[in-house]
């Protein structure tokens, strides 16, 4: 079993940092990631297509730097989350969380009683492979393993304070892109309707004793919300990595000047 690094640093008031991977599922990718100096991966199975069993590498990376992994899930059925918290995910994020009613479902889903109804293994590397005890398996579970929900919505942000009220999750987290086009406002993040929002969940985890936090496209971005008491904060991504790193090396070629041919 393993302690959560994010859940430490949160618990301690501090800030927590995460980047995302989507397209190289890679254990020593992960491992990297930690040595570098962040808190955890954002695994990104919604908007990609690798199979289950690839967060059970990136997991393993993950283990090896002492840094958490938090598998993004797809909206779909009761046993998709499940094996991904049996497979070693510290964290999960649920994509468009839109109501209280949806809220407690997710809760019921993925933790043990008396929180919520999630069955029971026991022989995943969540329970170190059956060699813990099954009630300190499910207590480290539930006090180990955070749920964060994503607020992408204009229902949610109408719903925030319901939201925010359930039991047995612990961070709301704000996706700016589709949030913005819910409100209308296509991808204007300066928007005083995406302000106004943000600053409204930002309220509502205060009151109700939840964390929240948002990915962020610099440092100096990631201040302000830091300063509005954001504490899980995410900075970049394997795919733009890859965009902007080739793109510039394209760019650095073209200014060769070849012979004609």
């Amino acid at each position: 079993m393993t302690n959560s690094k994010v859940l430490d640093i949160l618990r301690r008031g501090g800030l927590a940092r995460v980047t995302a991977v989507s397209r190289l599922a890679e254990p020593w990718l992960a491992e990297l990631i930690g040595r570098v100096g962040f808190d955890g991966v954002w695994y990104d199975l919604e908007h990609r297509t690798p199979a289950e069993h690839t967060a059970d590498a990136m997991a393993v990376g993950c283990r090896a730097a002492g840094i958490d992994l938090m598998v993004r899930v797809r909206k779909s059925e009761y046993g998709f989350p499940m094996r991904m918290l049996e497979i070693g995910a510290n964290g999960l994020m649920v994509p468009h969380i839109r109501s209280a009613e949806e809220a407690r479902q997710w809760v019921e889903w993925c933790r043990f009683a008396p929180l919520g109804r999630r069955g029971f293994d026991g022989a995943g590397a969540d329970a170190d492979f059956m060699l813990a005890s099954p009630l300190d398996h499910m207590r480290q579970a539930n006090e180990q393993v955070f749920l964060a929900f994503q607020i992408e919505d204009r229902e949610a942000v109408d719903s925030i304070d319901d939201i925010a009220a359930v039991r047995g999750y612990d961070v709301l987290f704000v996706g700016p892109g589709d949030l913005s086009v819910s409100l209308g406002v296509p991808f204007e993040f300066d928007h005083p309707l995406i302000e106004e929002a943000i600053a409204r969940v930002a309220a509502a985890a205060t009151l109700h004793g939840k964390w929240w936090g948002l990915p962020v496209g610099s440092a100096e971005e990631g201040q302000r919300f830091l300063e509005q008491g954001a504490r899980l904060l995410a900075r970049g991504s394997d795919h733009v990595l890859l965009v902007e790193g080739y793109r510039r090396l394209a760019a650095e070629m073209a200014t060769l000047d070849s012979p004609a041919r």
